[in-house]
């Protein structure tokens, strides 16, 4: 009995440890644990130089600006003591804040101050690597930021140009504008000039991105990139068609070209005059005179539905045969028939009549002289009363006289 108690225990005892080792493995966390203990950590606080590239390349002769930062991380403001060191002998290192040399600098709390070093490298500088320290010391604070300077060689220039709308449609009075991107893709900064070739009687200018004032030139820092816009101005008597305009871009060598085109579609233009091209003419009280105008299309587009109108003294009459024409050709001229009848109660004078022509597009409009006289018929009737008047008279005369 005692021996299969003693097998018993030994069978079991494995049981127990297994439950015991599995009791005793740490829970596994629940999903999403770690996420919420990083979402809880605190936020960083304090003060820190930052920089994009903290290792670059400059060359001799050349000055190079390197642009850094002065973050504030929920911290109180104070004002650091910018310095660098480890420049190397016949080199010139400044601290710059908003293109002006300083000495200090003070980022407000959560904020950052953009500073640069102005790196000037001499001529003869050795081929290598320097290594500097910028400082910022405060009260409170002690930041250090090194960087590595190498000597390299000039990269040579190198410009790129774009834009997202080449191809503009407009009619002979538009103004074509083009919005084009322009890189420095060089190692240094660059004054880039402007010049575009376009078709004879073409206007073009240059404004930088929304800027009014006209430029002939853009500096451009290295790496950076600016909009500019190119305003091109057809001649008005343009015909329909494609025109292309080649704008370029060129600075220290380089050259980068950009086409844009100007789709124009034909536009008409009435013009109005008189027959004999006199607008002027005469007419009697009462009756109607008859004038002929002529209407015409100086323009590269037909233009359709021309109704004639006009606006005359008042109670006067003012007809046109035809009153409208469904269409004038370009280069084509239409005559048209005015009649215009004064009115009876009209005085002898110049009176001015103005006649319209208007179509889908465009209209144009004259103004006429018109010297109105009174009928002759009238004048003769006059001159019989005075006449006989004047026998009245004289016979008067006669026969008082005597007495």
């Amino acid at each position: 009995m005692r021996r299969l108690i003693a097998s018993l225990a030994l069978i079991a005892a494995p049981i127990l440890i297994a439950n015991q080792t599995f009791a005793a493995d740490p829970p596994k966390p629940p999903a999403g644990a770690a996420a919420a203990t990083a979402a809880n950590a605190a936020p960083l606080h304090g003060m820190w130089l930052l920089t994009d590239y903290p290792s670059q390349t400059v060359r001799p002769g050349e000055v190079s600006t390197i642009r850094f930062k002065l973050q504030n991380a929920g911290i109180a403001p104070e004002s650091l003591a910018v310095s660098v060191d480890g420049a190397p002998a016949g080199w010139k290192i400044d601290v710059m804040g908003n293109g002006q040399p300083i000495a200090a600098a003070m980022a407000p709390t959560n904020d950052s101050v953009a500073l640069q070093l102005r790196v000037e490298v001499p001529k003869d500088a050795a081929p290598g690597s320097q290594n500097i320290v910028v400082h910022a010391k405060g009260a409170t604070q002690s930041i250090a930021l090194p960087m590595t300077l190498t000597i390299g060689k000039e990269v040579p220039a190198k410009i790129a140009i774009k834009t997202q709308l080449p191809s503009l449609i407009g009619t002979p009075k538009s103004s074509f504008d083009y919005t084009l991107s322009v890189t420095n893709e060089s190692g240094k900064e660059m004054t880039m000039a402007l010049a575009a070739q376009a078709p004879g009687n073409f206007q073009t200018t240059f404004t930088e991105g929304y800027g009014t004032n006209e430029i002939s030139s853009l500096p451009i820092e290295a790496g950076a990139s600016k909009d500019i816009k190119v305003k091109v101005r057809p001649p008005s008597d343009v015909k329909a068609g494609n025109y292309p305009v080649l704008v370029k871009v060129s600075g220290q060598g380089a050259t980068a070209e950009q086409k844009v085109t100007l789709q124009i579609s034909g536009q008409g233009q009435l013009s109005l005059t008189a027959k004999d091209g006199r607008l002027s003419g005469e007419a009697q009280v009462g009756k109607t005179s008859d004038y002929t105008l002529i209407v015409g299309n100086d323009g590269t587009a037909p233009i359709e539905n021309v109704e004639m109108s006009g606006s005359v003294p008042s109670d006067w009459k003012v007809e046109f045969a035809p009153k409208a024409i469904q269409n004038v050709a370009p280069g084509e001229k239409r005559e048209v028939k005015v009649s215009v009848t004064p009115s009876d109660k009209a005085i002898a004078g110049d009176y001015v009549a103005s006649f319209r022509a208007g179509g889908r597009g465009d209209s144009k409009s004259a103004d006429f002289r018109i010297t109105v006289t009174t009928s002759t018929l009238w004048g003769m009737v006059g001159i019989g009363i005075i006449a006989i008047a004047l026998l009245v008279l004289l016979g008067a005369v006669a026969r008082f006289g005597r007495r």
